[in-house]
């Protein structure tokens, strides 16, 4: 099935970057190099911390104007964490999750098109 052969790949990816990781980092536990399940858990937290951070950035910028406001970073904060956690999800073969960020990213790249659409214009 595709989505076995998508999963292997993100798997392999990560032991590579685990041992890119040991390379540079020697300090690291070894596992990082053979089990792909740690590092994708560190990867799925990343990204929920990127996906959380754009509530942060929301937030601080409405205080500063006083009003409800959604930065253009705030866009690009729900792709960046959407996109870590589609992988995650793909990996872990989560088709509840693998619907929900993927349509959340199709989403968010379709606002970030409408606001440079609409500088454009100006």
């Amino acid at each position: 099935m595709m989505l076995d052969m998508i999963s292997f790949a993100i798997g392999e990816g990560a032991l590579f970057l685990g041992r890119g990781l040991l390379v540079v980092l020697p300090f690291l536990p070894q596992s990082l190099a053979t089990q792909p399940e740690q590092l994708m858990i560190i990867i799925g937290f990343a990204g929920q911390g990127l996906f959380a951070m754009r509530f942060i950035i929301q937030w601080l910028k409405s205080e500063g104007e006083g009003r409800s406001v959604i930065p253009l970073a705030f866009w690009y904060f729900s792709i960046g964490g959407g996109m870590v956690l589609f992988l995650y999800a793909l990996w872990r073969k989560d088709p509840v999750i693998i619907c929900g960020q993927g349509l959340g990213l199709f989403i968010y790249l379709r606002n970030l098109y409408l606001i440079y659409r609409e500088r454009a214009q100006v």
